[in-house]
């Protein structure tokens, strides 16, 4: 759930203080950031948002339903006490192959490349993980520095590489995850054969002319500002019980894209445990973009210090809303390198769940290339 964060908080915060009530707005901004920024609801009150790792566990087991293919589930350690929640599919045949991770975007969980792990785990080993401080994971404190809460997502997934005796992998990454493939892929190339890139988020810098271009109105401003102490998805767990309700009108797409496996209410429901619980890596994602959900260290400005070796795939779907012109500039800034680009009709942002039969066809055929 890739959302765009609209925040001006300096804004507001100038216009209280020419009225002379600044002192005030600092006092209301600390608080803020202590409780009401993550939506932390009082320990007398622990049940306003129906939710628990136990109810997690059992939307995701019941996402997981409809994979035929066998699977461990297992929690990987990794420092500091932390753990990675695992999928792993590897089949004895493929064991030798270079096998395929799959690292999900903001807000999401393993239980949503349901429509894709059958097909994908046919020819290689595939290991779904949540990342840290998303799913089924742990949700540690994250350091609000942008570089540094980027650098413990990529060495949490290098200790659960080293944890899992892989020596290379091809890392897919879809949102944030396709950001924190390059960031890992940036720091530890010899130990990825392949990216690929899914609708990745934060390649571009935020264009200076956003505002002489499309003029935003001062409500427009001003409401963001008061917004913008808050995580992206707070207002899920402001409004308690109301929340699995409002997951499924904002978002019935969702229900759409998984017809197939399911005609109940499994994956908002899913969705709604993925995101009530601690923000922990919705945090880290928040200290990570500027106003409008722009990233604070484009990934773009840092391309050119991978590995000229290492090949890329970015998959855009035709219909998402997202920008495809970042594939266009990494292929240009690598002219000597393997960059190729894939449209998937039809598809939107959740391209492996729009249209998952070409995504996974897509997938198999990059995966051939590397053995």
């Amino acid at each position: 759930m890739a959302e765009q964060v609209i925040a001006n908080e300096g804004f507001v915060q100038r216009l209280l203080s020419v009225v002379g009530v600044h002192s005030l707005v600092s006092s209301v901004w600390g608080y803020m950031d202590t409780t009401i920024r993550w939506a932390w609801i009082p320990s007398w009150l622990p049940s306003w948002c129906p939710t628990s790792q136990i109810l997690l566990q059992t939307a995701e087991d019941n996402m997981l339903r409809c994979v035929n293919s066998t699977f461990l589930k297992q929690y990987v350690p990794i420092s500091n006490g932390n753990q990675l929640w695992t999928l792993t599919f590897c089949r004895e045949h493929v064991k030798a192959k270079t096998p395929l991770v799959l690292l999900h975007g903001f807000g999401g969980g393993v239980g949503l490349w349901a429509q894709n792990l059958d097909a994908l785990s046919q020819h290689r080993p595939v290991f779904a993980k949540d990342l840290l401080g998303f799913g089924q994971s742990s949700r540690p404190q994250f350091y609000t520095d942008a570089q540094k809460a980027e650098n413990q997502f990529v060495e949490s997934i290098e200790q659960w590489r080293a944890k899992m005796g892989l020596e290379s992998m091809i890392l897919l990454g879809h949102n944030l995850g396709g950001y924190l493939a390059v960031s890992y892929s940036l720091k530890y190339p010899g130990r990825v054969k392949h990216i690929v890139l899914v609708e990745p988020w934060g390649f571009p810098e935020r264009p200076d002319t956003v505002e002489a271009d499309r003029p935003i109105p001062v409500w427009i401003k001003a409401l963001g500002a008061m917004f913008s102490p808050f995580n992206p998805l707070a207002g899920l767990r402001l409004v308690g019980p109301l929340g699995l309700t409002l997951v499924q009108t904002l978002r019935p797409d969702f229900k759409r894209k998984f017809s197939s496996m399911f005609s109940d209410n499994t994956v908002s429901e899913y969705i709604y445990h993925l995101n009530v619980q601690s923000p922990s890596g919705e945090t880290a994602f928040k200290n990570l973009t500027v106003p409008y959900g722009w990233a604070k260290r484009p990934m773009l400005q840092r391309m050119d210090q991978l590995h000229p070796e290492i090949p890329i795939t970015i998959i855009y779907g035709s219909r998402s809303s997202i920008d495809s012109n970042s594939g266009s500039a990494i292929k240009e800034m690598r002219p000597n390198s393997h960059v190729e680009i894939i449209t998937i009709r039809g598809a939107g942002h959740y391209v492996y769940a729009d249209q998952p039969e070409d995504f996974n066809h897509s997938i198999l055929q990059v995966c051939d290339k590397v053995d």
